[in-house]
C-alpha cells in the first residue's frame, strides 16, 4: 500500500469526510481558436531515462522505486502550470462548474486563513487541512478571498476531472507520469532536483517550498508563503518552470506500482484501472522535516475528485 500522506494532499479516498461526488458530466466544446493554446508549450525531445528513486530522501512506500529504464516519445508540455487567468478564460467561455463548486467546499491550508476565521472541520492526521465552504478556484481561501494580484498564480482547488475538462477544451491532455517526470528532470538524469542534487545551490532558492518549522512558522526565505506566479522561478533544462514546489500537478495515470520486468518500458501509462490518480512535484507546503516530496521522482496517489489549495496542473500534447 502507498504511504498515506494527508500532510501533502488531503485525500477524499481516505474517508476524511466520507463525501464523494460523481465526476461532472458537463459537455465542453473544444476551443476552435488557434490563439486558445493558452499556456506556452515546450517541445520535449524523446529519450530514455532512469525513472524513480531509491535515494535516502525517497519514499519506498509511495512506489518511487525501483529505479528503472523508461523510454519516452517526443511530446509538448506547458512551460508553466495553468494560471488563474488561463482557467478564467475556460470558465467564461464554457460555463463549466468545478468539482469544488459542486461540492460547495474544498480543503484549505489553515495557515492561509485569517486568525478570526470561523471554526471548521480538520483532517484527523493533518489538522492544518481545513474544510472551508465556498472555497473554490475563484476564492482560494473561502468567500472572503479573491484572485486579485493572483491571476498569474496557478489555479488551485481543481480536481482531476476539472483538469481533464480544461485540457480537452484546448485539444490537449494531462501528461503521463513518465513523461511528466522525464520533463521535470530537465535532462539531468538521476539528479534529485530539476537543477541538480542540492536543494539550494549557493544559497539560492529555486522552488517554492516551506522554510522554518512546519506547520507553525514559515520564514518565507524563498519569498512566498502560499503559491507564487507560475513562471516565477528559473526554468529547468527543458525550459519548464516550477516542476517541483508551488503546487502538486495532476497526471493522467491511475496510481500503481512499477513493473521493472520491461527494460526499457516504452511510454508507460500506469495501471488500466484504479481508485487514485497520480500527482507529482510537491507544493509550497513541502518541508524536509515531514514531506521531502519536492523532487521529480516523488509521487502521491489521490482520489480524482479531491481538491485543495495546493493542487494544480499543466497540460501536454502528442506530436
Amino acid at each position: 500500500m502507498a504511504e498515506k500522506c494527508p500532510c501533502c494532499v488531503p485525500n477524499l479516498d481516505e474517508g476524511v469526510f466520507d463525501q464523494i461526488i460523481s465526476p461532472s458530466q458537463q459537455v465542453i466544446n473544444r476551443s476552435s481558436s488557434s490563439e486558445d493554446s493558452r499556456t506556452q508549450m515546450a517541445l520535449i525531445s524523446g529519450g530514455v531515462f532512469r525513472m524513480g528513486s531509491e535515494d535516502p530522501m525517497s519514499y519506498a512506500a509511495d512506489g518511487e522505486g525501483p529505479v528503472r529504464s523508461v523510454s519516452v516519445s517526443e511530446f509538448l508540455l506547458d512551460t508553466y502550470t495553468v494560471t488563474n487567468g488561463d482557467f478564467m478564460s475556460f470558465i467564461d467561455t464554457t460555463g463549466y462548474i468545478t468539482t469544488a463548486e459542486q461540492r460547495d467546499w474544498s480543503f484549505v491550508f489553515a495557515g492561509l486563513l485569517p486568525d478570526d476565521f470561523e471554526p471548521t472541520r480538520g483532517v484527523a492526521d493533518a489538522p492544518w487541512w481545513r474544510q472551508v465552504f465556498k472555497a473554490t478556484w475563484q476564492h482560494p481561501e473561502g468567500p472572503h478571498s479573491t484572485l486579485r494580484d493572483r491571476m498569474e498564480h496557478p489555479v488551485v482547488h481543481v480536481s482531476w476531472f476539472d483538469a481533464v475538462a480544461y485540457a480537452s477544451w484546448l485539444g490537449k491532455e494531462l501528461p503521463s507520469e513518465a513523461s511528466w517526470e522525464y520533463a521535470a528532470r530537465g535532462g539531468l538524469d538521476g539528479a534529485l532536483f530539476p537543477w541538480g542534487d542540492e536543494l539550494n545551490p549557493d544559497g539560492k532558492y529555486l522552488s517554492n517550498t516551506w522554510q522554518g518549522v512546519f506547520p507553525t512558522r514559515n520564514t518565507e526565505d524563498d519569498g512566498w508563503y502560499g503559491t507564487c506566479p507560475s513562471d516565477h522561478f528559473p526554468k529547468n533544462g527543458y525550459g519548464l518552470h516550477n516542476m517541483t514546489g508551488n503546487v502538486w500537478e495532476w497526471c493522467a495515470d491511475w496510481f500503481g506500482f512499477a513493473d521493472s520486468s520491461l527494460s526499457p518500458a516504452v511510454d508507460p501509462t500506469g495501471p488500466a484501472t484504479g481508485n487514485l490518480r497520480v500527482q507529482k512535484g510537491g507544493s509550497f507546503l513541502c518541508h524536509a522535516s515531514y514531506c521531502a516530496r519536492y523532487r521529480p521522482a516523488a509521487r502521491v496517489g489521490v482520489s480524482p475528485d479531491s481538491t485543495a489549495s495546493n493542487v494544480g496542473f499543466r497540460c501536454s500534447k502528442q506530436v
